[in-house]
């Protein structure tokens, strides 16, 4: 009788770590199947970039895809031939380019991948548009017209992009003028080196936009958009002493802001940076949200988390220099309001937006609009046709604030009558609702171990039929 099959859909850094530890944690005859439709296995958006001015954001030390070998990511660096690293000095405190973080992943599944497990682990250059479950076994339809049954799937297809923000205007977004993805290889591409640009969103992606226009040799306006006109915050170039966080932290989300604006001050009066303090609290971020009320996770995604977003998620201190620098000379040029129309005219964009606060509508005129709004605040809105197919059929539903898919604290499914699957599961930034801390390396890797460990122990008796490539 055969082994069990797992299909993990999505291949970068949550998908393939996720593999690795299934490798691991299965049955030995287990077959493991590691679904990408770009075939950017290891990588995937976040660390494909090939831009050398697209950095970590996090120091190099703390990257280490394994928690028990804390100096991994550190230790590769060291091993590779000065071509590679192009100067980068391997060193704890160093934000080094994403692409290399990108290379390392993708060694990482490469080597687990070696010897017998070459069989185990398929990678497929494929996607899945939906899933079916028969009651003992998932069928997944592929993007290529085939299907293919399993026993279990993970989704870890990454970060859902937000929708255009711009009105409808069809003329426009058949026109290169508007780009919905900044990845995309011609986002930026073709541009008069004096021409405006509107990006559109104020946090890390419109950051990296303008890091690759200045780096291509754009000297003409950048403007920037969001509701709030909040740009991300710096890390702290100089080493600093993490304060010994409290024990418990407030339940309440308005004893919790308190406590760390007066830690904030604390600190800074004594000459340390406030980031200290959001360190110091981060391992506790995921154990905090599962405590507070409804109420309350509502009311701080409502006031609170564009804030907490910029001083979370911060820009390495040599990006933080050249995007002050733009600033400074009015190059970028960061406006706080919305877009209430975008027109194509005479080859040009010209948008029209309400500052915040009120006034006037202020009107720009561009050569191109680029979307840089980050992650998808709402499941219910995306375009995804596995997601949609899961919330239409009933196999999933959004979780009770719609940032992602109701889960389990093991990740599994819950259906639209909230019943747990003991089959589809869900790792990284769709499970937000339940975790809200997901996005980053050092969650990442401990949800993954999870799930590897619960699907390892939960097909160790084994003995399913063979899966079914058609």
């Amino acid at each position: 009788m055969a082994g069990a099959s797992i299909a993990v859909i999505g291949g970068g850094f949550t998908g393939s770590l996720l593999s690795i530890h299934l490798l691991r944690e299965a049955p030995p005859d287990t077959r493991l199947y590691l679904f990408d439709r770009s075939g950017c296995f290891g990588s995937g958006l976040a660390y494909g970039t090939k831009h050398a001015g697209h950095l970590l954001n996090v120091p190099a030390g703390r990257m280490s895809a394994f928690p028990d070998r804390p100096r991994d990511f550190l230790t590769w660096l060291e091993r590779q031939p000065c071509h590679v690293l192009a100067g980068v000095a391997p060193a704890e405190n160093a934000f080094v380019p994403r692409h290399l973080y990108g290379a390392y992943m993708r060694d990482l599944l490469l080597d687990a991948r070696c010897g017998a497990a070459a069989d185990r682990l398929i990678l497929q250059r494929d996607g899945v548009v939906a899933i079916e479950d028969d009651g003992s076994r998932l069928t997944l339809r592929l993007f290529s017209g085939g299907s293919l049954r399993v026993d279990a799937a993970v989704m870890a297809g990454g970060n859902i992009p937000a929708s255009p923000v711009i009105p409808d205007n069809a003329a426009l977004c058949r026109s290169q003028r508007w780009q919905p993805d900044p990845w995309a290889d011609d986002a930026l591409c073709g541009l008069d080196p004096a021409a405006p640009v509107l990006l559109i969103g104020t946090g890390l992606t419109m950051v990296d936009s303008t890091i690759s226009l200045l780096a291509q040799g754009h000297v003409g306006p950048i403007h920037a958009l969001s509701r709030r006109g909040l740009l991300p915050r710096a890390h702290t170039a100089l080493p600093a002493t993490v304060p010994t966080p409290p024990r418990p932290y407030p339940a309440s989300l308005r004893a919790l802001t308190r406590l760390l604006r007066q830690q904030a001050q604390h600190v800074i009066a004594k000459g340390q940076p406030w980031q200290t303090v959001i360190d110091a609290m981060r391992p506790a971020a995921q154990e905090l949200w599962q405590t507070m009320t409804l109420k309350d996770r509502a009311r701080f995604l409502r006031h609170m988390r564009p804030w907490w977003d910029v001083h979370r998620h911060r820009m390495a201190p040599t990006v933080a220099t050249q995007i002050e620098r733009a600033l400074a000379r009015r190059q970028l040029r960061v406006h706080p309001g919305r877009v209430i129309g975008c027109t194509l005219e005479d080859g040009a964009v010209d948008v029209r937006f309400l500052p915040r606060g009120g006034g006037d509508p202020i009107a720009l005129r561009v050569a191109r609009v680029v979307n840089c709004c980050g992650l998808a605040s709402d499941i219910t809105t995306v375009t995804d046709p596995l997601l949609c197919s899961l919330l239409r059929g009933g196999l999933a539903r959004p979780d009770p604030l719609r940032l992602g898919l109701d889960v389990t604290p093991a990740g599994a499914l819950c259906n639209r009558n909230g019943i747990a699957s003991g089959r589809l599961f869900a790792a990284g930034s769709l499970t937000r609702g339940v975790f809200w801390e997901i996005t980053a390396v050092p969650d990442l890797r401990r949800q993954c171990e999870a799930i590897a460990r619960h699907l390892g122990m939960r097909l160790q008796p084994a003995g399913r039929q063979a899966d079914e490539l058609v």
